[in-house]
Protein backbone atom coordinates (compact mmCIF):
# COMPACT_ATOMS: atom_id res chain seq x y z
CA UNK A 1 0.00 0.00 0.00
CA UNK A 2 2.82 2.39 0.90
CA UNK A 3 4.57 1.68 -2.43
CA UNK A 4 1.38 2.57 -4.24
CA UNK A 5 1.12 5.86 -2.37
CA UNK A 6 4.75 6.77 -3.12
CA UNK A 7 4.23 6.00 -6.80
CA UNK A 8 1.04 8.01 -6.91
CA UNK A 9 2.73 10.91 -5.16
CA UNK A 10 5.59 10.76 -7.65
CA UNK A 11 3.21 10.92 -10.57
CA UNK A 12 1.36 13.84 -8.99
CA UNK A 13 4.64 15.72 -8.50
CA UNK A 14 5.59 15.15 -12.13
CA UNK A 15 2.17 16.36 -13.21
CA UNK A 16 2.56 19.53 -11.14
CA UNK A 17 5.97 20.23 -12.69
CA UNK A 18 4.57 19.79 -16.21
CA UNK A 19 1.61 22.03 -15.41
CA UNK A 20 3.88 24.74 -13.98
CA UNK A 21 6.14 24.59 -17.04
CA UNK A 22 3.16 24.82 -19.39
CA UNK A 23 1.79 27.76 -17.41
CA UNK A 24 5.12 29.62 -17.66
CA UNK A 25 5.25 28.88 -21.39
CA UNK A 26 1.69 30.14 -21.97
CA UNK A 27 2.31 33.31 -19.97
CA UNK A 28 5.60 33.84 -21.79
CA UNK A 29 3.91 33.63 -25.19
CA UNK A 30 1.10 35.93 -24.05
CA UNK A 31 3.48 38.61 -22.73
CA UNK A 32 5.62 38.24 -25.86
CA UNK A 33 2.59 38.83 -28.09
CA UNK A 34 1.49 41.75 -25.92
CA UNK A 35 4.97 43.27 -26.19
CA UNK A 36 4.61 43.57 -29.95
CA UNK A 37 1.93 46.25 -29.47
CA UNK A 38 4.15 48.88 -27.77
CA UNK A 39 6.98 47.91 -30.14
CA UNK A 40 4.79 48.64 -33.17
CA UNK A 41 3.49 51.83 -31.53
CA UNK A 42 6.99 53.04 -30.71
CA UNK A 43 8.24 52.27 -34.22
CA UNK A 44 5.27 54.04 -35.84
CA UNK A 45 5.66 57.15 -33.68
CA UNK A 46 9.42 57.09 -34.18
CA UNK A 47 9.07 57.07 -37.96
CA UNK A 48 6.22 59.60 -37.91
CA UNK A 49 8.02 62.17 -35.76
CA UNK A 50 11.58 61.45 -36.88
CA UNK A 51 12.91 60.12 -33.58
CA UNK A 52 15.86 58.61 -35.44
CA UNK A 53 17.05 62.10 -36.45
CA UNK A 54 18.15 62.72 -32.86
CA UNK A 55 21.10 60.38 -33.42
CA UNK A 56 21.44 60.55 -37.21
CA UNK A 57 24.78 62.31 -37.04
CA UNK A 58 26.37 59.97 -34.52
CA UNK A 59 25.84 56.20 -34.78
CA UNK A 60 28.13 55.70 -31.78
CA UNK A 61 25.97 57.89 -29.52
CA UNK A 62 22.88 56.08 -30.78
CA UNK A 63 24.50 52.75 -29.93
CA UNK A 64 25.59 53.91 -26.48
CA UNK A 65 22.16 55.38 -25.66
CA UNK A 66 20.46 52.19 -26.76
CA UNK A 67 22.80 49.99 -24.72
CA UNK A 68 22.53 52.18 -21.62
CA UNK A 69 18.72 52.25 -21.78
CA UNK A 70 18.61 48.53 -22.51
CA UNK A 71 20.74 47.62 -19.50
CA UNK A 72 18.71 49.98 -17.33
CA UNK A 73 15.40 48.44 -18.37
CA UNK A 74 16.75 44.88 -18.12
CA UNK A 75 18.05 45.60 -14.61
CA UNK A 76 14.67 47.00 -13.58
CA UNK A 77 12.78 44.07 -15.11
CA UNK A 78 15.04 41.56 -13.37
CA UNK A 79 14.55 43.35 -10.04
CA UNK A 80 10.76 43.30 -10.42
CA UNK A 81 10.23 40.03 -12.22
CA UNK A 82 7.97 38.71 -9.47
CA UNK A 83 5.50 41.59 -9.42
CA UNK A 84 3.33 43.65 -11.74
CA UNK A 85 5.92 46.40 -12.12
CA UNK A 86 8.04 43.93 -14.07
CA UNK A 87 5.32 43.68 -16.72
CA UNK A 88 4.99 47.49 -16.87
CA UNK A 89 8.75 47.87 -17.31
CA UNK A 90 8.73 45.16 -19.97
CA UNK A 91 6.09 47.02 -21.97
CA UNK A 92 7.96 50.32 -21.48
CA UNK A 93 11.15 48.66 -22.66
CA UNK A 94 9.52 47.30 -25.80
CA UNK A 95 8.09 50.75 -26.57
CA UNK A 96 11.60 52.20 -26.31
CA UNK A 97 12.95 49.45 -28.56
CA UNK A 98 10.26 50.34 -31.07
CA UNK A 99 11.48 53.94 -31.03
CA UNK A 100 15.03 52.76 -31.66
CA UNK A 101 13.77 50.49 -34.42
CA UNK A 102 12.36 53.50 -36.27
CA UNK A 103 15.84 54.37 -37.55
CA UNK A 104 16.35 51.29 -39.67
CA UNK A 105 12.67 51.25 -40.67
CA UNK A 106 13.01 54.80 -41.98
CA UNK A 107 16.02 53.74 -44.05
CA UNK A 108 14.10 50.76 -45.42
CA UNK A 109 11.12 52.93 -46.34
CA UNK A 110 13.34 55.04 -48.59
CA UNK A 111 13.55 52.09 -50.98
CA UNK A 112 10.89 51.80 -53.65
CA UNK A 113 9.97 48.37 -52.26
CA UNK A 114 10.61 49.31 -48.63
CA UNK A 115 7.21 48.17 -47.38
CA UNK A 116 7.70 44.76 -48.98
CA UNK A 117 11.18 44.42 -47.49
CA UNK A 118 9.86 45.15 -43.98
CA UNK A 119 7.03 42.67 -44.50
CA UNK A 120 9.49 40.02 -45.70
CA UNK A 121 11.71 40.57 -42.66
CA UNK A 122 8.67 40.29 -40.37
CA UNK A 123 7.46 37.10 -42.04
CA UNK A 124 10.97 35.65 -42.00
CA UNK A 125 11.32 36.38 -38.28
CA UNK A 126 7.92 34.82 -37.60
CA UNK A 127 8.76 31.74 -39.65
CA UNK A 128 12.05 31.24 -37.81
CA UNK A 129 10.29 31.63 -34.47
CA UNK A 130 7.51 29.12 -35.17
CA UNK A 131 9.92 26.70 -36.82
CA UNK A 132 12.38 26.75 -33.92
CA UNK A 133 9.60 26.65 -31.31
CA UNK A 134 8.22 23.51 -32.94
CA UNK A 135 11.67 21.97 -33.20
CA UNK A 136 12.56 22.81 -29.59
CA UNK A 137 9.37 21.11 -28.42
CA UNK A 138 9.99 17.79 -30.17
CA UNK A 139 13.76 17.34 -30.36
CA UNK A 140 15.61 15.19 -27.86
CA UNK A 141 18.76 17.23 -28.30
CA UNK A 142 19.55 19.50 -25.37
CA UNK A 143 20.37 23.09 -26.37
CA UNK A 144 20.21 24.48 -22.84
CA UNK A 145 23.95 23.87 -22.33
CA UNK A 146 24.95 26.36 -25.06
CA UNK A 147 24.62 29.49 -22.92
CA UNK A 148 28.32 30.17 -22.31
CA UNK A 149 29.31 29.50 -25.91
CA UNK A 150 26.57 31.76 -27.27
CA UNK A 151 27.56 34.53 -24.86
CA UNK A 152 31.21 34.40 -25.99
CA UNK A 153 30.16 34.59 -29.65
CA UNK A 154 27.83 37.47 -28.82
CA UNK A 155 30.67 39.44 -27.23
CA UNK A 156 32.83 38.88 -30.31
CA UNK A 157 30.05 40.07 -32.61
CA UNK A 158 29.45 43.08 -30.36
CA UNK A 159 33.11 44.08 -30.54
CA UNK A 160 33.06 43.71 -34.34
CA UNK A 161 29.89 45.82 -34.54
CA UNK A 162 31.42 48.62 -32.48
CA UNK A 163 34.59 48.51 -34.60
CA UNK A 164 32.54 48.76 -37.78
CA UNK A 165 30.94 51.99 -36.56
CA UNK A 166 34.36 53.54 -37.22
CA UNK A 167 35.51 51.32 -40.10
CA UNK A 168 32.22 51.60 -42.04
CA UNK A 169 32.97 48.53 -44.15
CA UNK A 170 29.86 47.29 -46.04
CA UNK A 171 31.30 43.78 -46.41
CA UNK A 172 31.93 43.53 -42.66
CA UNK A 173 28.44 44.85 -41.96
CA UNK A 174 26.89 42.13 -44.14
CA UNK A 175 29.08 39.49 -42.50
CA UNK A 176 28.01 40.63 -39.05
CA UNK A 177 24.33 40.62 -40.03
CA UNK A 178 24.63 37.12 -41.46
CA UNK A 179 26.36 35.87 -38.31
CA UNK A 180 23.72 37.56 -36.15
CA UNK A 181 20.88 35.81 -37.94
CA UNK A 182 22.48 32.48 -37.10
CA UNK A 183 23.52 33.54 -33.60
CA UNK A 184 20.12 34.84 -32.52
CA UNK A 185 18.40 31.85 -34.07
CA UNK A 186 20.50 29.69 -31.75
CA UNK A 187 19.76 32.03 -28.83
CA UNK A 188 16.07 31.67 -29.64
CA UNK A 189 16.34 27.90 -29.63
CA UNK A 190 18.26 28.04 -26.35
CA UNK A 191 15.79 30.37 -24.63
CA UNK A 192 12.71 28.52 -25.87
CA UNK A 193 14.02 25.17 -24.73
CA UNK A 194 14.96 26.53 -21.30
CA UNK A 195 11.31 27.46 -20.77
CA UNK A 196 9.98 24.22 -22.24
CA UNK A 197 12.26 22.10 -20.05
CA UNK A 198 11.67 24.01 -16.84
CA UNK A 199 15.02 25.80 -16.76
CA UNK A 200 13.27 29.18 -16.66
CA UNK A 201 10.39 29.51 -14.21
CA UNK A 202 9.63 33.22 -14.59
CA UNK A 203 7.56 34.24 -17.59
CA UNK A 204 8.65 37.90 -17.52
CA UNK A 205 12.37 37.19 -17.85
CA UNK A 206 11.60 34.40 -20.33
CA UNK A 207 9.58 36.79 -22.52
CA UNK A 208 12.35 39.40 -22.26
CA UNK A 209 15.01 36.96 -23.48
CA UNK A 210 12.90 35.71 -26.39
CA UNK A 211 11.86 39.26 -27.31
CA UNK A 212 15.51 40.34 -27.61
CA UNK A 213 16.23 37.29 -29.78
CA UNK A 214 13.35 38.17 -32.11
CA UNK A 215 14.22 41.87 -32.18
CA UNK A 216 17.80 41.21 -33.23
CA UNK A 217 16.70 38.58 -35.73
CA UNK A 218 14.34 41.06 -37.37
CA UNK A 219 16.89 43.89 -37.51
CA UNK A 220 19.58 41.73 -39.09
CA UNK A 221 17.20 40.08 -41.56
CA UNK A 222 16.04 43.55 -42.56
CA UNK A 223 19.62 44.70 -43.10
CA UNK A 224 20.35 41.71 -45.32
CA UNK A 225 17.16 42.19 -47.32
CA UNK A 226 17.93 45.86 -47.86
CA UNK A 227 21.38 44.91 -49.13
CA UNK A 228 20.25 42.15 -51.51
CA UNK A 229 16.61 42.87 -52.33
CA UNK A 230 16.33 46.63 -52.03
CA UNK A 231 15.01 48.58 -55.00
CA UNK A 232 15.75 52.16 -55.95
CA UNK A 233 16.22 54.65 -53.12
CA UNK A 234 14.54 58.04 -52.85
Amino acid sequence: MSDYNVTSFGRSADTVVVQDTNRVLRNTYFLLALSMIPTALGATLGVQFGFFRLFAGSPLISFLVMMAAMFGFVWGIQRNKDNGLGVVLMLGFTFFMGLMLSGILSVALRYSNGGSIIAMASLGTGAIFFGLASYAAVTKRDFTTMGKTLFVVLMMVLVASVANIFLKMPALSLTISTLCVGLFSMFLLYDLQRVMRGGEDNYITAALAIYLDLYNLFVNLLQLLMAFAGGDRD
